[in-house]
């Protein structure tokens, strides 16, 4: 269903707010805002990255909590007035730890990296060796980028997938870890579209005498409406992003044990952040309520399934899908056969009203396109309209007519804050 209030405005404005006031002091950043809104109500937002979080959830944003310096944890905190954040934060944490079966949460980080920043930092030492995902791949910047911290910081070794059916080659990972003897390993990508088994890396870390980070950024949402597996059993740490399919704020959070919960905490606050963004945190604790309700899981399996439905019509339509198809709410597809590669593909479809990223492919230096069903599904839309997609979504790689027209009705139909 889309996301809907009944305080929400017409489709044409596109979020549920009033921009008067802003319009009143700053009308150069609230023309900006404005176009943001069309820009969303008008086009097709496939980035797998991205959600539509509902008006509850924009409204704590823009709270007096806002205005909140809450440094520290509730009950110990380094400013006064912390009253109604230290509830906030803390509703936020035991809405956590019921949603995923955690004992610990940290709600705090302000991003998916600055939680695995924290993990890291509470669980390794600058020249540890760390096993995860080859970024060439799928592995994220903060698994071994050398433009990133992780890679500057510590030594990575990657494993990759098998080069047949782009699956995860667990007897290599199990062989990387006896071999190098990482103090972690991670799991987890941002562009790997099958569940993790998540059992099988805690028995290669028992066997290798590793810790288990387990990088949960993309399939949270999954995970919280019981559409893909839980890490929280087999990971020390896990560490998560609140938006994408969470439909959360932007922003970070951590689960473990009770056992390592002082160090993680620790570990964010004050090794890697100072204050925490109380709005956000609050808007955590929304986002975390409607990821209980069974309106929720029914959402999260609708996501998979019409990922499913697009993805086999990209095939239909000549795409090569890596893995062969998908578990989860993204698709990585190769439009080689259509007479593009990543980058062209993402500028043929953004001129038709699609937008999406490009992403490495396994096994050589091409780029595919990686696109989600995450915002479509909340906008309402269903598998007709995913087989309807698909095509259009070949038509405009290809250059064969004008998309672009059809794009924008579908998108205009399913307006995300409809009035």
């Amino acid at each position: 269903m889309p996301v809907t209030s009944a305080s929400s405005p017409s489709a044409a404005t596109a979020v549920p707010q009033d921009f008067g006031a802003l319009l009143r002091e700053d009308p150069e950043i609230a023309g900006v805002l404005a176009g943001e809104a069309h820009r969303q109500a008008h086009t097709l937002q496939l980035t797998a990255a991205e959600n539509f979080v509902s008006p509850a959830v924009l409204a704590a944003l823009g709270s007096p909590l806002a205005n909140k310096y809450a440094e520290g944890y509730p009950g110990a905190r380094h400013h006064g007035g912390c009253e109604q954040a230290d509830a906030a934060e803390r509703i936020a944490v035991r809405r956590a730890t019921a949603l995923f079966g955690a004992e610990h949460a940290n709600v705090q980080p302000h991003s998916g990296s600055s939680a695995v920043l924290a993990a890291y930092a509470a669980l390794l030492r600058p020249g540890d060796t760390v096993l995860a995902m080859g970024l060439p791949y799928g592995g994220h910047l903060t698994h071994g980028s050398p433009a990133n911290f992780s890679g500057r910081w510590f030594e990575f070794i990657g494993y990759g997938v098998d080069p047949e059916s782009g699956l995860i080659d667990y007897d290599q990972v199990r062989a990387l870890a006896l071999a190098h003897r990482p103090k972690a390993v991670v799991s987890g990508s941002i562009s790997y579209p099958r569940h993790i088994d998540h059992a099988r890396f805690r028995e290669i870390c028992d066997e290798a005498g590793a810790f288990l980070i387990a990088d949960a950024a993309h399939p949270m949402g999954l995970i919280a409406g019981g559409a893909a597996p839980n890490p929280v059993p087999y990971a020390d740490v896990v560490c998560a992003t609140t938006h994408k399919v969470l439909r959360g704020p932007r922003g970070g959070m951590l689960l473990c044990g009770a056992d390592l919960a002082e160090r993680i905490d620790r570990a964010v606050f004050p090794f890697t952040q100072g204050g925490a963004q109380m709005h956000t945190v609050a808007a955590k604790a929304v986002a975390f309520g409607e990821a209980a309700a069974p309106s929720f899981a029914a959402y999260a399996h609708r996501v998979v399934a019409h990922a499913r439905v697009l993805a086999a019509g990209l095939e239909a339509e000549g795409f090569e899908i890596v893995t062969g198809g998908t578990d989860t709410h993204l698709i990585v597809a190769d439009p080689a056969p259509l007479g593009a590669d990543g980058p062209e593909a993402r500028a043929r479809l953004a001129g038709a009203g699609m937008v999406l990223d490009t992403c490495a492919l396994p096994y050589g230096n091409a780029r595919g396109i990686r696109l989600g069903t995450a915002a479509l599904t909340t906008q309402g839309m269903d598998d007709a309209d995913m087989a309807r997609l698909a095509v259009l979504i070949g038509s405009a790689v290809r250059g064969e007519g004008d998309a672009g027209a059809e794009v924008r009705e579908m998108a205009e139909a399913h307006p995300p804050y409809p009035g």
